[in-house]
């Protein structure tokens, strides 16, 4: 166990010695402290219920099989993986990453070699939600040992509750001590040296929850830190030091949905019947004698058919008394004689706002809007005004949600690129933060706010259309009222020639420009003086030459 399994990727770079600090670096988790020893080793106490992270996976995975939550969980995966008949759910983007077409081209065919090993066009579904409902995610990078540069040959899943990241500080070396006074040994610092890594046991104890994490319990493997793709949550309990889930907040509210719901069906089941009061007049009789006379009369009086399912037989059985039954009170003479009441059943057995209630905290709980959980609600399609404040919460919640599930692909694409010679550890510390991934969006209101948008600004370019070449000028009203960019003006112009020249749009030099109308052919067009055909085409070359300047500057 003194080797790790699996390659590292070192930088090269050797830290000064001058640049110390007391305070260890956080880990992938953002989780501060660390651990000198154990896996599995330090328990855990959320909630009085949960010990070990095992306990706190399995809950996790057990709350997302009751329906309610599942629902609500299937709503966040379906806004943020949308699947397509064409597209792919994402696509990687690098128009912010300042480098040669090249070297795009090559990262996009690595990014498209990643998805088609991990299969995510087809499993993208099953793969968000297993890192959503878990709160962590772990991949094996499988490469040729032999033959490195060929890059990642397969990535396996690997189960969270069989996988552990350790972080152990190294035992303290006192030549790496730092003076930094001449006080005396107190005026030294020595930076904290951790070892990273991950342990994976095959079989582990889910019961114990403990794996020694210095030899190990057999079966355990210590893996490099760079052989796992590691995405997590970005949950992170502080006062406990572990990682958290996205459903961890709704397991107080889950729970009191379930107790709600069957405290329902009880009360129902209990009170739904109405029942009947027998007051039997029993006289002077003594008290054993007068209970014999009450069962005689039960017993007498008393039908209960009985329903048997495995046998289809309906018998009389009038050995056993249910809650449900007749209650049968003896009565003493010089009372009403035998008199018989009724019991009414529960009143308001139809209220369910309760119910109702618990069901929109779960959906709180879980960032999901509340008006989703109607059946019959369907989606307006209206102005974008009319959208509620909670859908546009849970859009920015689900693009939240991505960026931090975008790690898993920059861990992947960083190892495939080095490894295959095409950047160097050092050329991706400064290009890692300007790749994005681009997710396909199927939230509709992003396309309404824009054509709303869009109307509006027709609607202002139609009214300030007769004060263009007055007041306004023409590049004025495409930047302030179009609010159109210089490259989108440099585009939309080319693709106006292009088109003027290939016929699809008419030539405005063969426009009436007071009527709108084509002009004759060989009607006055032909004889216009020739000077003033110059100072036209003067203008032209001038503002041709304007927009080739603008583009250079672009």
């Amino acid at each position: 166990m003194s080797k790790l399994f699996g390659f590292s990727i070192d930088d090269g770079k050797d830290k000064s010695p001058s640049v110390v600090s007391p305070v260890p670096k956080t880990n992938q988790d953002g989780v501060d402290n660390y651990i000198s020893s154990g896996f599995y080793g330090s328990y855990l106490d959320i909630e009085g219920v949960y010990k070990t992270e095992h306990d706190l996976i399995r809950r996790y995975r057990e709350m997302a099989l009751h329906p309610e939550a599942d629902g609500a969980i299937e709503d966040v995966v379906n806004e943020a993986i949308v699947s397509d008949l064409y597209d792919s759910p994402v696509e990687i983007e690098l128009s912010n990453l300042n480098a040669g077409d090249s070297l795009k081209k090559a990262i996009r065919e690595e990014f498209k070699n990643i998805k088609e090993i991990l299969d995510f066009d087809r499993k993208a579904h099953e793969i968000f939600r297993n890192w959503y409902v878990d709160g962590r995610l772990y991949y094996l990078k499988v490469i040729d040992v032999k033959n490195p540069m060929a890059g990642i040959q397969d990535l396996r899943y690997i189960d969270p509750m069989k996988m552990k990241f350790v972080r152990q500080q190294k035992k303290e070396d006192p030549r790496t001590r730092l003076d930094i006074g001449s006080q005396g040994p107190q005026d030294s610092v020595n930076e904290p040296e951790i070892e990273e890594f991950f342990m994976y046991t095959a079989k582990p104890n889910y019961n114990s929850g403990m794996i020694a994490g210095n030899g190990g319990r057999k079966g355990s493997v210590k893996i490099a830190k760079d052989s796992i793709v590691y995405c997590s949550s970005g949950l992170v309990d502080r006062n406990k030091g572990t990682v958290l889930s996205y459903l961890h907040k709704s397991i107080k509210a889950l729970n009191q949905l379930r107790m709600i719901e069957d405290s329902l069906v009880i009360y129902r089941l209990s009170r739904a019947p109405e029942r009947r009061i027998f007051y039997i007049d029993v006289g002077n009789l003594p008290k054993v004698k007068a209970e014999q006379y009450l069962k005689e009369v039960m017993s007498r009086y008393r039908n209960k058919l009985v329903y048997d399912a495995n046998t289809g037989e309906v018998r009389d059985d009038r050995k056993f008394m249910s809650m449900m039954e007749d209650f049968w009170l003896p009565r003493r003479e010089g009372g009403r004689g035998t008199e018989i009441t009724t019991l009414p059943g529960g009143q308001n057995l139809g209220e369910l706002s309760d119910i109702e209630y618990f069901q929109k905290k779960l959906y709180r709980a879980l960032g999901v809007p509340e008006s989703r959980i109607a059946a019959d609600g369907g989606f307006n399609l209206g102005r974008s005004s009319e959208i509620l404040r909670d859908e546009l919460k849970f859009a920015k919640f689900v693009g939240r949600l991505r960026k931090r599930f975008s790690a898993m692909f920059n861990d992947m694409l960083r190892t495939q690129l080095i490894l295959k010679n095409i950047i160097t550890p050092e050329d991706w510390q400064g290009m890692g933060e300007h790749i994005q991934y681009d997710f396909l969006y199927d939230n509709q209101f992003a396309e309404l706010k824009e054509s709303e948008m869009l109307q509006s600004r027709l609607g202002n370019l139609a009214t300030i259309e007769p004060y263009i070449g007055k007041f306004y000028s023409t590049e004025y009203v495409r930047k302030k009222i179009l609010r159109q960019t210089d490259t989108e003006i440099i585009e939309i112009d080319e693709q106006i020639e292009d088109e003027i020249e290939k016929g699809v749009l008419p030539d405005p030099s063969q426009i009436d420009p007071i009527t709108g109308q084509p002009l004759p052919q060989g009607g006055e067009m032909g004889e216009v003086p020739q000077d003033p055909d110059l100072e036209a085409q003067g203008e032209v070359t001038d503002a041709q030459a304007q927009k080739d300047a603008r583009k250079a500057e672009i």
